[in-house]
């Protein structure tokens, strides 16, 4: 099991350091503020909501369930915000939820979002009005299995960084990932990796940069073309042309971490293209 110990950011709110992982589950910034402004905002949550029948949304890596919780609450803060509100989130270990629970990490979230957090966080479901909520406990790379294709406006992909959980960042999952998204909606990341963005392309999606929040880096945002995006600078464009660019592979969906990055650690060693250290030399 993980050994999960809080650990406050910058905006006030609290996100957990995973032991298993060594990484925060939320950037240092703040965990807050990273669910509004690098997911919910650039998947246009708010204004699919205004538009729409209906607004789907995946999940991936529930964790605190801070990125749900900052799409209720868009929708929420709208005029008219009666529409369905659809999510399922994929989580593989139900006691951080639970322990962001029972340490009141969620009330951060106005009372009746944390309630629905609440009510998920026991039995896996929640429903509230016009707001549904379902958790899918196991490993993503099945219980992404259940969820109808062509469904989600929006997908939040939250794991921990390529390096430390590469099973769900391969050519392979995304292309999963890629099966459930509708044909004009976002899949929203955190990370800007080469290797996720070149995995992205197999996946048969196009990617644009998100303006960084709290760090150097910028986000990314994929969707099906036409779907107008924003570019990506020369810089981030180069390292596509390099070995950095050499995607996670996992071609069962069953490798553990180690085989993924071994297979591709060899792959890269076999490759013709240039190695990314020589962009950085040229700067």
């Amino acid at each position: 099991m993980d050994l999960l110990s809080s650990f406050p950011t910058e905006d006030g709110s609290v996100t957990f350091w995973s032991e298993t992982y060594q990484e925060t589950f939320h950037s240092a910034h703040g965990a807050k503020n990273e669910a509004e402004a690098k997911f919910v905002i650039p998947a246009k949550i708010a204004e699919k909501a205004q538009t729409q029948d209906q607004v789907n949304i995946l999940d991936v890596c529930y964790g605190l369930g801070y990125n749900s919780a900052a799409a209720i609450a868009a929708v929420f803060a709208l005029p008219e915000a009666n529409l369905p509100l659809n999510i399922i989130a994929l989580e593989n270990n139900l006691d951080v939820p639970q322990q962001a629970i029972a340490l009141g990490l969620v009330d951060i979230w106005q009372p009746a979002i944390a309630q629905i957090l609440t009510t998920a966080a026991e039995f896996q479901y929640a429903q509230s009005a016009n707001i549904s909520l379902k958790l899918l406990i196991g490993d993503a790379r099945n219980t992404v299995r259940q969820v109808p294709r062509r469904w989600a406006d929006a997908i939040f992909l939250d794991p921990f960084s390529p390096p430390h959980c590469p099973q769900l960042w391969t050519v392979e999952f995304i292309k999963l990932l890629a099966n459930c998204l509708k044909t004009d909606g976002y899949l929203v990341t955190y990370s800007s990796s080469a290797a996720v963005r070149a995995a992205m392309l197999e996946a048969g999606l196009q990617f644009g940069a998100i303006a960084p929040v709290g760090r150097k880096s910028p986000s990314t945002i994929a969707a099906f073309a036409p779907t107008p995006l924003p570019t990506i600078s020369d810089t981030e464009a180069a390292f596509l042309k390099t070995r950095a660019a050499i995607p996670y592979r996992d071609r069962t969906l069953t490798a553990t971490a180690s085989e993924i990055l071994e297979a591709r650690q060899a792959e890269q060693a076999n490759s013709q293209l240039a190695p990314s250290s020589s962009l950085r030399k040229t700067k």
